[in-house]
């Protein structure tokens, strides 16, 4: 399929660290019109200006990578505004995108959509079938909504509209353009900022929350964008022999897990951190264990290229150059 590079493609939220990768890996592309709007331009969860940007731009295609994002603490502090802010946001970018006429929208979740005891590696037919992790639930409901919006937009307005709305699911992104926030980040970020500093001060220790034993899988923000413009860009008849008009999300993950300790172990080493770590059991842990089956999307002919020393390092460096610390 030939792709039109001249379309004027709106990426929502732009600045943050998908955002970012997107517009980076179009323009690698050679996209030309790629449409941007920070914040303080556009506030996504204002209806009324969300209609009047789509009202005058009239994009021919939507990445909807805007949401409201944190890690364990963030979530269990502020779950009003998760839960609100990214539910208002996407209902108002979905349907403005719809009354515009866009045709072709990419949706981006999380994993925290699938239950916390969801059986591993976690596939798509997951979706809803039980109880969620605690301390994010309403980020997670917020990103099943997204889901469900554009799927229900595509059963009513496909055939008479042509509308072909899409959402992918990643697994725990890192990577350039990452929150390194001391108490708001998600642990890769958290992690380098932590043994980053103390290794600046000489620290003999280092201590982790949780007990180090929960598994994870992360994948590397630019494989995240190149799987992002692979499924946009993913004919429709693959695309719909590949999925269902009501589970119609794919997973995007990186192919393997690994514990927090080993995380932590190799956080340390690409930050070349020399003191202990050790771990904290009386703090949370979240779930046991988070890995995303992308089988579905391997079958579709996309693979993740970043393996995590190399992508640690990226992240260290991005690190380096965007924070003025010790």
């Amino acid at each position: 399929m030939s792709l039109d590079l001249s379309q004027k493609i709106y990426v929502a939220g732009h600045r943050g660290m998908v955002g970012s990768s997107i517009v980076r890996n179009l323009q690698a592309k050679g996209y030309s019109n790629i449409l941007t709007r920070t914040h303080a331009e556009l506030d996504l969860a204002n209806q009324a200006a969300v209609e009047a940007f789509f009202r005058a731009e009239k994009p021919n295609q939507v990445y909807l990578a805007a949401a409201k994002v944190g890690g364990i603490h963030a979530n269990n502090t502020f779950p009003a505004e998760f839960i609100y802010e990214n539910l208002m946001m996407e209902a108002n970018v979905i349907h403005q995108a719809f009354i515009s006429g866009v045709k072709k929208l990419l949706f981006l979740g999380s994993s925290c959509i699938y239950p916390k005891l969801a059986p591993q590696p976690m596939a798509e037919d997951a979706l809803l079938t039980g109880p969620l992790e605690p301390t994010n639930e309403p980020y997670a409901v917020a990103k099943i909504a997204g889901i469900k919006l554009c799927e229900s937009y595509n059963r009513q307005y496909g055939a008479s509209h042509g509308v072909d709305y899409r959402s992918v699911m990643p697994t725990n992104l890192y990577g350039p353009g990452d929150n390194y926030h001391p108490e708001n980040s998600h642990v890769i970020p958290a992690l380098i900022r932590r043994f980053h500093e103390a290794k600046a001060s000489n620290s003999p220790e280092v201590v982790i929350w949780g007990g180090g034993t929960p598994r994870r899988e992360f994948l590397y923000v630019d494989d995240m964008a190149a799987a992002s413009i692979f499924v946009m860009n993913l004919d429709k008849a693959a695309y719909d022999e590949h999925t269902k008009p009501m589970q119609s999300h794919i997973n995007v993950g990186f192919g393997s897990d690994i514990t927090i300790a080993q995380l932590a172990k190799a956080v340390g080493s690409a930050v070349d951190y020399q003191g202990k770590v050790s771990f904290d059991p009386t703090k949370p842990d979240g779930a046991p264990r988070k890995w995303m089956d992308s089988g579905k999307l391997n079958s579709l002919g996309w693979n993740a290229v970043i393996g995590l020393e190399v992508g640690l390092k990226l992240a260290y460096q991005d690190f380096l150059n965007t924070h003025r610390l010790p």
